[in-house]
């Protein structure tokens, strides 16, 4: 099964993704992961990516779709979860379009739901190690040293565009483009729309029930 995992920032995608790949051996594609590598080498789509994101904006499809379509080439018929894309209705038709020539479908479009005042305190308390890109909060998953990471002892930072008023871009275009894609997926009949509160693990349990069905 092929699933794309949508939802707004701090929704709990990555963490979600994880899962599904531990446990069914998928194939993870992640716009942010491949935009981080992208920044970290300097590459040429990676410059103009950080220069959208740190602005809280969205970057151009032209840029996301040949990032994602590369990706397709290593797949060699393995199942994918796609984590981050599409973000808008014509991302999602440009995916489609995509797909069809590799004859490949999205079986499930699931939409993790969580309320925007917790997703302001998800993105706000995030914190990132500078060495080795582990990923902490300062109330859900503290390091055990202030400002410190657990795997490497690196400095951990708060990413620009977990900035409250960065967020606060991100969310409004998140509302404006990204949210008409359950009414796309919907009339398609390939939405599932999952509580993403709560515990990890239980997220996880509410995807894996809504997936048999």
């Amino acid at each position: 099964m092929n699933i794309l995992l949508f939802g707004a920032p701090g929704a709990g995608k990555g963490t979600q993704s994880a899962l599904l790949v531990e446990r069914h051996r998928m194939h993870h594609i992640s716009t942010g992961d491949l935009f981080r590598h992208a920044i970290k080498n300097q590459t040429p789509l990676g410059k103009q990516a950080k220069g959208f994101m740190d602005k809280g904006q969205l970057v151009p499809d032209e840029i996301v779709v040949g990032m994602v379509e590369e990706e397709f080439g290593k797949l060699h018929g393995k199942q994918f979860i796609l984590d981050g894309f599409p973000r808008t209705v014509p991302q999602a038709k440009a995916l489609e379009s995509i797909l069809n020539t590799h004859k490949m479908r999205i079986d499930k479009a699931v939409f993790l739901e969580v309320d925007q005042g917790l997703l302001m305190d998800r993105l706000t308390g995030r914190r990132v190690c500078r060495k080795c890109g582990a990923v902490f909060h300062v109330a859900a998953k503290p390091p055990k040293s202030a400002g410190r990471c657990d795997e490497c002892g690196g400095e951990l930072y708060q990413r620009d565009d977990d900035k409250a008023e960065v967020i606060k871009t991100r969310l409004e275009a998140y509302e404006a483009s990204t949210a008409p894609l359950k009414a796309y997926y919907e009339e398609i009949g390939r939405l599932v729309v999952v509580d993403g509160t709560g515990e990890a693990n239980q997220v996880f349990s509410r995807i894996e029930s809504l997936l048999r069905a």
